[in-house]
């Protein structure tokens, strides 16, 4: 085998299909986000309006959190000097889980580089050194939890997407006595919808299972404190393992789990993932305790966004454009065909300076192409008007079918 040649083939057919993926170059700046400058293949440079971030709450962008970042650097450095078993567990390392502990309500916390990594980890850890231990996983959970439990070479079982009858039925199949997980999401992040997680808990417990419980787009975003959808419905002492990231709505780096101490304790002692991996910079985990605490006691950040949220549906309404109906914060704007997804995402930042990003597969099903809009707070009226404006004029050279009020 050629493999240069099967590696360009490979490559062409990405391209053919409408899916290779091309990296938007742009670089954020402070204190104008939603604003960045993005840095065009010619050579030029000009501001775009950023309408895709996983920086829901503009959080890192918030003086708050720079501030506390900057001040670890003056203190600390830069890197935390190793791992966290050889000199690199930082002060703030610490402080960060502690806080996280009490986000969730949980006794314990441990984090990692990535929210990918946190999971991964925890569910390899979990799933391979319980002995007999069986896996049920949403069949639409992210591709992070299904490495890990791939890796853990655990007996798996995958139910039908927020299905807990099927998952009822799968588990009624197996050994009674045999160690079980239910592996799920709150807010599933490409279509927004939510999990029933009370009555996913009700399965999980008629059987005898623990459960894990992936929050990473709701956390910051949703309960009294940001805690998540389980804080908000009021079933955090439901969950045996809380999962969240610091890359999203907290604006900083990182991933994390929170649980019993004796669980924590048990995959910061046998989890490959986190004992050879350097840890966070202190740095980034005095920037996260600051965004942590802050939205523990302010709501008016979440407040706002959901206004943002309600403004931009009503505007593609305005247009008809179809958009995925969810209770959550993400706003789904289907395409329904790759080519023209990537042409209108290539489009509007030509020509109307707007970034969001084709999503194609493999990410979605084939056919399920779309615009992923992530409104925030700080996106203006104006902003809104314009971004619904010019996906209507795109809309109509695609000859892509409408909504009829």
């Amino acid at each position: 085998m050629d493999i240069n040649t099967y590696m360009e083939d490979a490559l062409g057919g990405l391209h053919d299909a409408g899916n290779y993926r091309v990296f938007a170059e742009i670089e954020r700046q402070r204190k104008k986000f939603p604003t960045a400058t993005f840095y065009a293949p010619d050579g030029t440079t000009r501001d775009v309006t950023v309408w895709c971030s996983n920086d829901y709450l503009g959080m890192g962008q918030n003086e708050i959190v720079t501030d506390a970042m900057k001040a670890a650097i003056d203190q600390c450095g830069a890197g935390a000097g190793g791992t966290r078993n050889i000199s690199g567990t930082n002060h703030g390392h610490v402080l960060l889980e502690k806080e996280l502990a009490d986000l969730h309500c949980k006794e314990s916390a441990l984090i990692f580089t990535s929210g990918y990594v946190s999971n991964w980890a925890a569910l390899g850890t979990l799933a391979a050194k319980i002995p007999g231990m069986i896996v049920y996983s949403d069949s639409l959970n992210h591709a992070s939890m299904i490495e890990g439990i791939r890796h853990s070479r655990c007996e798996k079982r995958l139910f039908k997407h927020n299905d807990p009858e099927d998952l009822d039925r799968l588990m009624a199949l197996d050994d009674p006595d045999a160690p079980k997980m239910v592996a799920f999401e709150s807010v599933y992040s490409m279509d927004g919808d939510i999990g029933p997680i009370e009555a996913i808990c009700d399965v999980a417990d008629k059987y005898g299972a623990i459960t894990y419980l992936d929050e990473v787009h709701a956390v910051g975003m949703y309960g009294p404190r940001g805690g998540g959808i389980a804080e908000r419905d009021g079933l955090m002492d439901r969950l045996t393992v809380i999962e969240g990231t610091l890359g999203k709505a907290y604006g900083v780096m990182g991933g994390y789990i929170t649980g019993s101490a004796t669980l924590i304790d048990f995959v910061r002692s046998f989890s490959s993932g986190f004992i050879f991996t350097t840890a966070l910079p202190p740095a980034l985990a005095a920037g996260a305790v600051a965004s942590i605490q802050h939205l523990k006691q302010s709501a008016r950040e979440r407040t706002l966004h959901k206004e943002a949220v309600a403004k931009v549906r009503a505007a593609l309404d305005g247009y008809g454009i179809p958009h995925m109906d969810n209770p959550s914060h993400i706003v789904p704007v289907m395409v329904g065909n790759a080519a023209k997804c990537k042409w209108i995402s290539d489009v509007l930042m030509e020509h109307h300076n707007i970034y969001v990003q084709p999503i194609n597969y493999p990410t979605v099903p084939v056919g399920t192409e779309r615009l992923r809009i992530t409104p925030t707070p700080l996106h203006t009226d104006g902003d809104v008007g314009h971004l619904a404006r010019s996906i209507n004029a795109l809309w109509s050279q695609c000859a892509l079918a409408r909504n009829v009020a």
